[in-house]
């Protein structure tokens, strides 16, 4: 993105953090935005500087504000590429299409990744890394549009995947917007609990109301432009919880349940997209002084081994932790051998 100057509308989470990237890949970053301290802080972080005429504009508005950004950009950049950001794609696009000529110099793309919280203040320049970034040009499309936004991709780290708008919207009502409402769901039950109770909440409740922290105005724009696709999916789960309630008493009936719902768990691809993979993991005491993660992870370097993901219990005042290792389980009995061999305190799991 070097010499590129690029104008981003919107200096929320997802827009500021694209900024933070393509600055650092080079560009030339600028926000505007209808909330002044937000644009401020958003162009603080990049060390804005002020030009005319960018090369590129990425709108990152929310949905209510998507048509009246583009018209006044539009306007002002008659040569610019423009591109969105935006969590459902059919509805942007029908409004880029009311523009005449506009549909060339526009791409639709969508970066799948985001935090619970927003603003310019939780921004992130790795926020995109290795996440998937679809992008839904349309026949339309110029190759100039299209090989900009790559370049955008490519800038934050993330993967291209392309489809058309409608098979987008379909794809997000299911993986996005469908866990978005359960997670509000469940989180509205414990509105006015027992304090007592939700003083005891666990892992469990934690991870599963963690997106309910989302922004509501933002959030409520998204899953109304996307009605249509997520509402057949609440339909059908609305018959799954009656099936539920209805079937006979007895463990027979949750059973089948968790194990629905493992086997749907399993059915979500690994890291990069790529298959789901079953891990062993390795439990392993160390002690609490510095340098001992680092001398653990180049210990499995040594074996060739890949640590896939770890877990690290250890409470104050402890001399010791445990780290626990998620690898391949092909590479279990090889690591667990070399890693005692060279003096760790290596245990497995029953």
């Amino acid at each position: 993105m070097k010499s590129k100057s690029v104008r981003i509308v919107g200096a929320g989470l997802i827009g500021t953090s694209i900024g933070l990237a393509l600055k650092a890949a080079g560009a030339s970053v600028q926000f505007v935005d209808v909330d002044a301290k937000a644009e401020l802080l958003a162009n603080d972080l990049v060390k804005s500087g002020k030009f005319e005429n960018p090369d590129l504009i990425i709108i990152a508005t929310p949905p209510s504000a998507f048509k009246s950004a583009i018209e006044r950009e539009e306007t002002l950049n008659p040569q610019a590429i423009l591109m969105d950001i935006g969590s459902v794609k059919t509805k942007p696009l029908l409004e880029v299409s009311t523009f005449e000529g506009l549909l060339s110099r526009f791409c639709g793309t969508h970066p799948m990744a985001g935090r619970e919280v927003s603003g310019a203040v939780s921004a992130r320049a790795d926020l995109f890394l290795d996440r998937a970034w679809i992008i839904t040009p349309t026949m339309e499309t110029s190759a100039a549009a299209k090989a900009m936004v790559l370049e955008v991709i490519a800038a934050c780290g993330a993967q291209v995947v392309e489809m058309i708008a409608e098979d987008h919207d379909e794809r997000v009502a299911l993986i996005s917007h469908l866990p978005q409402t359960i997670s509000s769901l469940l989180a509205a039950q414990l509105s006015n609990s027992n304090p007592e109770a939700l003083a005891l909440a666990g892992g469990g409740l934690r991870d599963t109301v963690r997106i309910a922290g989302s922004d509501p105005k933002l959030w409520g724009e998204i899953l109304a432009a996307n009605e249509a696709a997520l509402l057949p999916l609440l339909i059908s789960l609305q018959s799954d919880l009656s099936d539920l309630i209805s079937a006979a008493s007895g463990p027979a009936k949750w059973e089948s349940l968790v194990a629905a719902g493992r086997a749907g768990k399993s059915a979500i691809p690994g890291k990069h997209g790529g298959k789901s993979r079953e891990y062993s993991y390795l439990p392993i005491v160390i002690d609490d002084r510095p340098g001992q993660l680092g001398s653990l992870f180049n210990a499995c370097a040594k074996a060739d081994v890949n640590i896939e993901d770890l877990a690290l219990e250890h409470s104050p005042g402890q001399l010791t932790a445990v780290i626990t290792l998620a690898i391949a389980p092909e590479d279990i009995g090889r690591l667990s051998e070399f890693l005692t061999n060279d003096g760790w305190n290596v245990h497995s799991v029953s």
